[in-house]
């Protein structure tokens, strides 16, 4: 039976292709997001194959039926190739089982073969609706009731190989497994001396390749994009590595992808490059082919949020489509959601498939997109052995580096990629120890080449930070130092002290002449508070632990009844909290920008003892660590516990500084990368053409923007550290939905 005027909109929703990280928190979002609408939502499992097969492949879902599907790797509702669907005569069978269930609304999350089978659906619907009428097997009222397939796409690939989206569900937790991957290898291979080919996914796309070699400070990759231009490439390989070796380095580690090729189109394979390198190098070469390990296990923070906001606005895209809308993809641009036309992006994708067939690489490269071609672009200075000589006549400019605020992982990574590109720039480069207070002291010391190498994948700060504003006599010190040893130009890799600390330097250059030089910081901290950028290096690695923690907990807590009220960091800001409350699952999160009352603790109450009495075995509650001062984390939990009926007992769980700790994520790694070039190209800019100024690098919807410290006050709370604007507080009301507690839909047919 079709949908009546007094039916609820009723939607189906399938994953097809191969599984992703990330695509169960799409699920969860999609039925949770509907359900609150008053829409009644059918999950089709195994793909294409459950569609064309149809009756038991169509179940209902509840908001119950995807509780605690949020940490799950791959797909709960199945996904399978269709051999089937491929023919006209499988299509026409899935389309007669959507009707016959009442849908005209579907979801696919899927590849781009998903996609470009969803497309194709969508255009073949009247004509096939057409045939099922004319042979019966549907009825002419429910063909009329359903007369268009309204299709909405998320993709759903660890390749990240589809136009129109800059990130795919599962491409981050990809990089994840690869980058943890990598990491140990290297530790083993610069144990022995020892080279190490590593082979990873992506099919035809080098995604995965660029970026995990710009975390891992990989040596040479090898991409289908952007093949050897010189045939001789592996002896030229070789030399590159032999050199690293002869100025100290330890390891060598090469990656290949999957669909890497030659100009001629032939495949390179990994086992062709291991072989070149034993030849060559004359040493034991080892070979690691990650395989499907790339794509299994729990979804990373980044997965979990992102695949939740998109399964939120492909249902809205649904709900709130005309009949004579085309199918959409919803994907992430500049970090916000984007409504893009599906025919456009599977054309796109298409294109650039031909590219590469036609061995066309430059328009390949040109469809990849700037972020693409500008990642490898660095990467090639950053795997070069050493740098390249000054140019004749060139001023060699001498610029400092240093750290301020607390630790965040990223900060090693950050003076890395500025130290070398600085470097091959044909500049002096400084690292200032201590932050500051080595400012104050004049403790600098030279940076060159390797003495960086290996700082990509450590946390903490090699250089030293701390959180010293100078004041008084500071100043005049700092004026000295900067006058010893002729700095022409400063960069400062921190938090809110350090542009605190540069926006006084800058306030007091008619007082000391020697702070009439460009000064850039990189935004570097956990809390996510600074002006200017949208995310900090350090941000996501602090909310990847934190997922990371909070799972450990609720698998403890879903044993025994048990709710847990979990501190994290952040100090005034609430990023890390709402973060974490929407990539875990909380059912409340608790923000100093909102503000916590005694009337917002009893309704939590309330709905905690009617969830346990209901059968609920796990509560998560969520606070930032200043979210009010009366009504702490130990308050909280003495209170939940006290008023709980003996229903459930409460624990607390204050993460404190492990969210600072650890190695950085691979986000962190290529941000931090990515912002320390815009900083060096700024400051040697600024210091050749003889300005001086003081700017903050950030990102702001995908793109790095300039800040100009001057506007500090007018762009920031200065009061409680953080910025005037904070995007993700628009997603409390998609958090909230996700969480409230809703009765389970009435079904008039599912039949």
């Amino acid at each position: 039976m079709g949908n009546g005027p007094h039916t609820p909109a009723r939607l189906a929703l399938l994953t097809s292709g191969g599984d992703a990280p990330g695509m169960n928190a799409a699920i969860r979002a999609v039925v949770r997001t509907a359900l609150d609408a008053g829409a009644e939502v059918l999950a089709v499992t195994e793909g294409y194959r459950g569609l064309v097969a149809g009756d038991s492949h169509f179940r209902t879902m509840t908001s119950e039926s995807v509780g605690g599907i949020l940490h799950r790797g791959g797909t709960v509702i199945g996904t399978a190739r269709s051999p089937e669907f491929r023919e006209r005569d499988g299509r026409l069978r899935a389309v007669e089982n959507l009707v016959r269930h009442g849908v005209a609304r579907l979801i696919v999350i899927g590849g781009d073969g998903s996609l470009s089978a969803a497309d194709l659906l969508h255009r073949e619907w009247p004509e096939l609706l057409a045939e099922l009428v004319r042979t019966g097997r549907v009825e002419p009222e429910a063909a009329a009731a359903h007369p268009t397939l309204h299709v909405v796409g998320l993709v759903g690939s660890i390749d990240n190989d589809m136009s129109g989206t800059d990130m795919t569900i599962g491409a981050d937790t990809a990089l994840h497994r690869i980058t943890e991957a990598i990491d140990a290898i290297s530790s083993t291979a610069s144990s022995h001396q020892r080279t190490f080919v590593v082979e990873v996914m992506g099919r035809r796309c080098g995604y995965l390749a660029v970026m995990s070699a710009l975390a891992t400070g990989a040596d040479w990759v090898v991409i289908p994009e952007r093949p050897p231009e010189d045939d001789d490439w592996k002896r030229i390989m070789c030399e590159r590595l032999a050199r690293g070796r002869l100025r100290g380095k330890r390891d060598s580690i090469v990656i290949v992808a999957e669909g890497a090729q030659d100009r001629d189109g032939r495949p390179i394979t990994s086992q062709e490059v291991k072989d070149a390198l034993e030849s060559d190098l004359g040493e034991e070469v080892r070979l690691t082919v990650l395989g499907h390990v790339q794509r299994g296990g729990a979804p990373s923070a980044f997965d979990r949020y992102m695949s939740t906001l998109l399964g939120h606005a492909a249902v809205r895209e649904l709900l709130d489509t005309s009949d004579e809308a085309a199918p959409k993809m919803i994907g992430m641009r500049h970090n916000r959601i984007t409504h893009v036309p599906l025919g456009d992006c599977v054309a796109d994708s298409l294109a650039l498939r031909g590219a590469l067939d036609a061995n066309d690489f430059d328009r390949a490269m040109r469809l990849r997109g700037g972020s693409f071609r500008e990642a490898l672009d660095t990467l090639r200075t950053l795997i070069r052995s050493e740098p390249q000589p000054p140019r004749d006549g060139q001023r060699r400019l001498r610029l400092a580096v240093l750290h301020s605020g607390g630790p965040a992982p990223g900060m090693n990574t950050a003076v890395r990629a500025a130290v070398r590109l600085g470097l091959d720039h044909g500049h002096v480069m400084l690292g200032v120890r201590n932050g500051f207070r080595g400012l104050i002291a004049g403790d600098l010391v030279d940076l060159g080449w390797m003495s960086v190498a290996g700082w990509t994948a450590r946390g903490g700060s090699e250089l030293g930070t701390n959180r010293t504003i100078p004041k008084g006599k500071d100043l005049y010190q700092i004026a000295r130092t900067i006058e010893e040893q002729e700095i022409d130009g400063l960069l400062m890799i921190g938090g809110w002290t350090g542009y605190e600390a540069v926006w006084r330097m800058h306030a007091k250059r008619d007082d000391y002449p020697a702070f009439n030089l460009p000064i850039v910081c990189l935004p570097t901290t956990i809390d996510n508070n600074l002006p200017g950028s949208e995310i900090s290096v350090g941000a996501d690695t602090a909310l990847n632990s934190i997922v990371g923690a909070v799972d450990k907990i609720k698998q403890s807590a879903v044993a025994s009844q048990r709710c847990f009220v979990v501190e994290v960091m952040g100090r005034h800001c609430g990023f890390l909290a709402l973060m974490s409350g929407l990539a875990t699952g909380a059912e409340r999160v608790y923000l100093h920008e909102e503000g916590v009352t005694l009337a917002d603790l009893q309704r939590d109450l309330e709905l905690l003892i009617d969830g346990f009495a209901s059968g609920k075995r796990l509560g998560l509650m969520i606070r930032n660590e200043l979210a009010n001062p009366c009504y702490t984390t130990a308050f909280m939990a003495t209170l939940f516990e006290q008023e709980s009926r003996g229903l459930y007992d409460v624990r607390q769980a204050i993460l404190g500084h492990l969210q600072q700790g650890g190695n950085p994520s691979p986000f962190d790694r290529i941000q931090a990368t990515r912002m320390a070039r815009r900083c060096i190209e700024w400051l040697v800019d600024a210091a050749e053409s003889g300005r001086d100024g003081a700017v903050a690098i950030g990102t702001a919807e995908g793109t790095v923007r300039m800040l100009d410290l001057q506007d500090l006050p007018r762009t920031a709370d200065l009061e409680h550290q953080r910025p005037l604007s904070q995007w993700w507080l628009d997603l409390r009301s998609i958090a909230a939905i996700m969480s409230r507690p809703r009765p389970s839909p009435t079904v008039t047919d599912a039949s």
